[in-house]
């Protein structure tokens, strides 16, 4: 009988730490990372072939997702009891290398860390309608806390006039990019009739908002978009933000939206995103002026009590882990 040999405790940290990554957020759930491991450490790599050249032609986008990746391998390695080490964009002739990652000493994970790492499978877009229920002051508190923690700033439109600004403005985006035959082209292309290992499955859409909806949501076409529904009448948006903006901003911007999403999770909540204004450049500086135009606006949220829903699939850490190349 052929004996096999259980992998070694280094293996499993590694095979974990990659499976928590691929449960990143991506736009239109490209997935538009790529990872390499040799000699105990993860090198994360951006995919170019899978960035949206439409909404995406700067890779905004498909850097916040790579950041969103980088967070959840830092939470497995810290939840299996190591302290990560982490180097953003290492190698300066190499702008396809945006983090290398290996487990440091023996670290004995904070209860937060683990409250995060346990919301990673759970953590999913929720595109139907929320409650009408506020999301209390303490529950805000602590996702402006988690975004500080990785050095960005979560400003909630919860001032006289910031949602409707807002919403007028997200509503004028999303008409120009229906309007966008190469848009809905690309849209189109990562919309899929049946769940698949990337893009977005016509179920994941939810429905239209009933004339008077507040909010405009991204509209992918399935049969539940046909039906209109009542949203919430006040619904919390959040919009994340950096002081700069290069790829490293951007990277680390990434980890913040997950550490909001995945304390958002552990709290009960739901959220969504509204990403028309960031894609829209005029939008963006629109809101970035709205904003009082000191910081960078990187991502938008909608944020609230939903009920549960399906996680999307995704690709396998074997389909997305390259293997070493020979010398």
């Amino acid at each position: 009988m052929t004996m096999t040999a259980p992998p070694s405790p280094a293996t499993s940290l590694i095979e974990s730490a990659l499976a928590a990554a691929v449960r990143a957020p991506s736009p239109h759930n490209t997935q538009p990372w790529r990872f390499r491991v040799h000699a105990g450490r993860i090198d994360v790599l951006l995919d170019p072939r899978r960035v949206l050249r439409v909404c995406d032609p700067d890779a905004r986008e498909a850097l916040l997702a790579c950041g969103a990746a980088i967070l959840n391998i830092r939470l497995s390695i810290v939840e299996s009891g190591r302290t990560p080490i982490v180097d953003l964009l290492p190698e300066r002739d190499n702008p396809v290398l945006l983090a290398t990652i290996r487990p440091g000493r023996p670290r004995r994970p904070a209860p937060e860390d683990l409250r995060l790492a346990g919301a990673i499978p759970r953590r999913h877009t929720n595109r139907r309608p929320f409650l009408d229920r506020r999301v209390p002051l303490h529950l805000r508190y602590a996702l402006g806390r988690a975004a500080v923690a990785e050095g960005a700033r979560l400003v909630l439109l919860d001032q006289p006039g910031q949602l409707d600004a807002f919403a007028a403005l997200l509503r004028r985006s999303d008409h120009l990019q229906s309007e966008d035959a190469a848009f809905r082209t690309e849209l189109a292309t990562w919309t899929r009739d049946v769940p698949d290992a990337d893009g977005v499955p016509r179920t994941a859409g939810g429905p239209r908002a009933l004339e008077g909806g507040v909010l405009a949501l991204r509209d992918y076409g399935g049969r539940e978009s046909a039906a209109e529904r009542r949203f919430e009448r006040d619904p919390l948006v959040a919009v994340l933000q950096t002081p700069g903006d290069t790829r490293l901003a951007r990277l680390r911007a990434g980890q913040a939206l997950q550490r909001v999403l995945l304390a958002a999770t552990a709290s009960g909540l739901s959220a969504s995103f509204l990403a028309q204004p960031i894609e829209v450049p005029a939008a963006r500086t629109v809101l970035r002026t709205m904003l009082g135009d000191r910081e960078c606006p990187q991502t938008a949220l909608r944020l609230g009590y939903g009920f549960p829903g399906a996680t999307t699939p995704r690709r396998s850490v074997h389909a997305v882990t390259e293997p070493l190349p020979r010398k």
